[in-house]
């Protein structure tokens, strides 16, 4: 039975969950994920080029297969072969297990894109049907071109023209050449978010407010007649 004494001595490989996750997406297979945990093994103990007849032993293949594997590792850039100078100014070849790293790295960029995209998607759909929603009938053909040319042509966010739409419905102007001149206006602004929009919202209802303050607060002066004084004819 093994000792506890054994078993804290044997020591821990840390792997990355990332590597368990993804290695199937950036092209490995159980066997070569393995390679890669030995090598991580031995690394961590401060073998960092171990020979291939080591490797071979402990994984119960030949080492011809054990060679297989690592230029397979090599030729998919999970792993890089790196000259370093070690204490002794003696240089010695040393396995780069850093590159996988930047293979998932790559997945999960393109997994984001991805997602962005369908999102984008979900969400042109969703105005669409906001439209048909607040206008209570199908859009027209032109209607829908018009759209469409906000979202590709002017570059509009989704969110900018729901918001136009919404300003639109407020003052009870169902048509979109209103919604277009809305749009128009806020470009010019250059107003592109939520956020935007709310600021430039508060400073016009600011700027309202002192100006009626201002009204409210000057004071009516009685017109006083100018007395000529020289041309007077009082003695």
């Amino acid at each position: 039975m093994l000792e506890l004494r054994e078993y804290i001595e044997a020591k821990s490989t840390t792997i990355s969950n990332l590597l368990l996750t993804y290695y199937k997406k950036i092209g490995l297979d159980e066997l070569e994920v393995m390679m890669y945990i030995q090598l991580a093994r031995f690394d961590q103990q401060g073998n960092y080029f171990p020979e291939i007849v080591q490797i071979a032993k402990v994984m119960s293949i030949s080492e011809e297969r054990c060679f297989q594997l690592i230029q397979s590792l090599l030729e998919k850039q999970i792993i890089n072969i790196v000259t370093l100078n070690n204490d002794m100014n003696k240089t010695e070849d040393k396995y780069d297990l850093t590159p996988v790293y930047d293979k998932i790295s790559h997945v999960m960029e393109q997994e984001k894109e991805i997602e962005l995209e369908v999102a984008k998607k979900d969400d042109k759909t969703s105005l669409f049907y906001r439209f048909e929603e607040e206008f209570g009938r199908p859009l027209s053909p032109i209607e829908l071109e018009t759209i469409q040319a906000w979202l590709d042509e002017d570059d509009y966010s989704v969110e900018l023209i729901t918001l136009a739409l919404r300003e639109a419905i407020l003052n009870q102007a169902y048509s979109l050449k209103y919604i277009d001149r809305i749009l128009l206006s806020w470009e010019k602004k250059n107003l592109k978010t939520s956020r935007d929009i709310q600021l430039d919202q508060k400073k016009r209802l600011n700027q309202i407010d002192e100006k009626s303050e201002q009204t409210s607060t000057e004071e009516v002066l009685p017109k006083i007649p100018m007395f000529d004084w020289l041309n007077s004819n009082e003695s």
